[in-house]
């Protein structure tokens, strides 16, 4: 079993209501995905009413704290001293996140003490990942 970091963070959705909506945020890191985390938003709060994962690279969360980062479907940016702002864009639309800056690196620090960024390579387990492909490629 790979080491696995999971945290609830709370952020702000901004939109065109009076006030941003407070929604509960699953932040995961695997060692079992080194070069990945993942955002896990509630049913609630999603579009279609179901659970909805987004998945982008760990080094992007990073510099985003620091200077914009992003220029796909997931954009990262410091608002202010304390807060960061992330931008994911699909085809159903924008949602725009407000969160807590340390909040954020606490979650990348245990990410970063599961596997530190100059082992993500290694973690990596290219052979096994082509066996699988292979196997199932096969009729």
């Amino acid at each position: 079993m790979f080491p696995t970091v999971e945290l609830t963070i709370p952020a702000h959705l901004i939109s065109d209501a009076p006030r941003p909506i407070l929604v509960p945020v699953g932040m995961t890191y695997s060692a079992a995905d080194p070069l990945a985390v993942h955002m896990l938003f509630p049913a609630e709060v999603t579009l279609h009413g179901t659970r909805v994962t987004w998945t982008f690279a760990r080094a992007l969360l990073d510099s985003g704290l620091r200077t914009p980062s992003g220029t796909g479907d997931v954009r990262v940016w410091p608002g202010d001293r304390h807060r960061t702002m992330v931008e994911l864009r699909s085809p159903e639309g924008v949602a725009l996140l407000r969160f807590t800056t340390a909040r954020l690196r606490h979650f990348l620090l245990h990410a970063y003490a599961t596997v530190p960024a100059e082992l993500e390579s290694r973690a990596i387990d290219i052979d096994g990942g082509l066996a699988t492909l292979l196997r199932e490629s096969r009729p």
